[in-house]
């Protein structure tokens, strides 16, 4: 694959000072630290808003970093034959359930505990087989109706993460976005 094909801009909510520290060179990408949290949305890596500074900014700590995001190998949810391995793969962990040895968490609200392990397992089933998933993109729905009776949300986006496997790959540069 062409390695400046499907590039992104990606935007990050931060601390101020991480964010200025990273726009400055003082701080490296690959000391950029991914969140692991039980509960993330795409599993385990860094979280962008793709093309969506303002929404970086409202989600965040004061400070927004902009990324210039190169998806690479990217598990992306807006394609069926991803989204056919995540059923799939949720189908293996089910069956461990059934078996006894895995209890599945539930998703509840925004926090996605059951998203998170389907998502890391099927990166890490992956990478037994020679795949290493770079990136995980998908298209969230959220909000209120942008007016009565649609299906179009206010708040809806595209969420970006890259692996901490890919840090240095995925992203090519930083840069202090406009946001008016």
């Amino acid at each position: 694959m062409d390695r400046f094909a499907r590039i992104v801009l990606g935007y990050h909510g931060c601390e101020t000072d991480f964010a200025e520290a990273l726009i400055r060179g003082e701080t490296s990408v690959s000391e950029w630290e991914p969140s692991e949290n039980p509960y993330d949305w795409l599993g385990h890596g860094l979280y962008f808003w793709e093309h969506g500074p303002r929404r970086a900014r409202e989600w965040g700590k004061g400070g927004v970093v902009g990324a210039v995001i190169h998806l690479g190998f990217c598990l992306d949810l807006t394609d069926l034959t991803y989204t056919e391995l995540l059923a799939d793969q949720y189908e293996d962990l089910l069956a461990l359930q059934e078996k006894g040895t895995l209890k599945l968490p539930k998703n509840r609200g925004k926090a996605r505990s059951l998203d998170c392990l389907v998502i890391n397992e099927l990166v890490r089933a992956s990478e037994d087989v020679g795949i290493n998933f770079q990136t995980v993109r998908c298209p969230f729905l959220e909000g209120d109706p942008a007016f009565p009776g649609s299906e179009i949300f206010k708040e809806s986006h595209i969420q970006l993460v890259v692996r901490k496997n890919a840090v240095d790959e995925c992203i090519l540069g930083v840069f202090r976005p406009h946001l008016a």
